[in-house]
């Protein structure tokens, strides 16, 4: 028998949706997900199915959207399917298979639910997915935000099977002799998440038999000590920001006065998408000189006299930029890389693909991104500036080079290095120079 009161008392529970919603189910074929189904089928709710084919696993992809496309028809729900270049948008956005995946199929999800006027999007997370994310995050870093797991809503993604185990939809899926088709890329190691599941929680579930119930408490009282969380943030937020047009700004002074600093800082700047560490890069930084500037993939912060000034980058600023921390040794640029090293002595190489440059006129971060109109420098020899795109029509650059060419940046704003060309006069090793940066572009 399927556990139809206990879903329909999680539901109600956490108002994911009523009955007069209309939802969409993504269907992956899985047991999960097949059950999720069986349940919506059962419950009466007004539902349709999607399947994404990422076309990573050759035949056994095509055997699950045949798979799920007749499990609709059985059911007469409405079935949509689509079919991505998964290796491809992974390459050209240079992220991972599985953050491409990611990213594709819940782009999708969002336009069939606009399209079809859906109202909530459906997915078969358990408890065991989780506790996954849980550790997950802990392993690479994480705020109090990741500590919750995976919430039952967000925003318009619904998870009605958060109140199961893995353990408890095996069983419910044999004891009712629910088909469904087995991915076989979820034995594979090759992926983190996969090494938790395969090799990490069953060591966990030998000290503790019961770690998913366990988790699914600690899991809750994380969700409630962010809410506390939140709460203090809010209030801090109307204490410490104010509002000028597009700009935000945060008081320096109240800044310094925060505690505990850290934790409530990032926490104000997390709707701004700062990492960790170019937040405590800030932080180290405030009393420096006003223009210097931190970034985000979406914003700069830039110290104005007595303020933090948040503004959004323009498409064409936000648009491929990359970082470069102090202890960083190398940042890849699509096909090409800078290195980066220190030396004591006074080196100074006739290499244009090096650039030799004084420490301590760095500001970190640094930022490492294409050329901008306007963008000038003052090329070494020089004492004056000259615009970019004079330089590049005096070296004779040919024309789609030039988008290609790396522009090494300081915190405050100011070009250091015309990567493969000419670095900036003003940060050249001199007599004084105590330490020494090296800059290398391999292509």
């Amino acid at each position: 028998m399927l556990p139809l009161q206990q879903f329909t008392d999680y539901i109600k529970k956490n108002a994911l949706f009523t009955k007069q919603d209309k939802i969409l189910l993504a269907v992956s074929g899985g047991k999960d997900s097949v059950l999720m189904v069986q349940l919506f089928k059962l419950a009466n709710y007004n539902f349709s199915i999607c399947h994404c084919n990422f076309n990573l696993r050759g035949d056994e992809a095509q055997r699950d959207e045949t798979f799920v496309k007749l499990l609709a028809n059985t059911l007469a729900v409405p079935f949509y399917v689509t079919r991505f270049d998964t290796n491809t948008y992974a390459a050209n956005h240079q992220i991972s298979t599985q953050m491409a995946a990611r990213d594709l199929r819940y782009q999708w999800f969002e336009q069939i639910r606009q399209k079809g006027n859906y109202n909530y999007i459906a997915l078969a997370h358990h408890q065991n997915d989780s506790i996954e994310t849980l550790l997950l995050n802990l392993t690479r870093g994480t705020g109090i935000s990741g500590m919750h797991g995976i919430l039952p809503k967000r925003e318009k993604l619904v998870r009605p099977l958060l109140f199961l185990s893995r353990k408890e939809i095996e069983a419910l899926v044999n004891e009712n002799n629910i088909t469904f088709v087995e991915d076989s890329s979820n034995e594979s190691t090759k992926y983190a998440r996969n090494k938790i599941r395969l090799n990490v929680i069953p060591q966990l579930q030998d000290i503790n038999p019961s770690l998913a119930q366990t988790f699914a408490q600690n899991i809750a009282r994380f969700a409630e000590t962010e809410e506390v969380l939140q709460q203090v943030i809010a209030q801090k937020r109307a204490e410490i920001v104010r509002e000028s047009n597009a700009e935000i700004y945060f008081s320096i002074n109240k800044i310094k006065g925060l505690k505990p600093q850290k934790l409530i800082f990032f926490e104000l700047l997390k709707p701004y998408h700062f990492t960790n560490v170019v937040v405590n890069e800030i932080l180290e930084s405030l009393t420096k000189q006003s223009g210097t500037s931190f970034y985000s993939n979406t914003h700069r912060a830039t110290i104005n006299r007595e303020d933090l000034m948040i503004s959004i980058l323009q498409k064409e600023q936000a648009f491929k930029i990359y970082f470069i921390h102090a202890k960083d040794e190398s940042v890849l640029i699509e096909e090409q890389k800078i290195l980066l090293s220190y030396a004591d002595s006074n080196l100074v190489e006739d290499n244009k693909n090096k650039a030799f440059v004084d420490v301590d006129q760095l500001i970190f971060p640094l930022i490492v991104r294409y050329k901008q109109d306007g963008d000038k420098f003052m090329p070494l020899g020089m004492k004056h500036f000259k615009k970019l795109s004079d330089f590049f029509i005096a070296n004779k650059v040919p024309l789609p080079q030039k988008a290609k060419i790396p522009l090494v940046i300081n915190g405050n704003g100011e070009i250091i290095w015309v990567a493969g060309f000419r670095q900036d006069n003003r940060y050249k090793v001199r007599a004084t120079t105590k330490k020494v940066a090296i800059f290398e572009l391999l292509k």
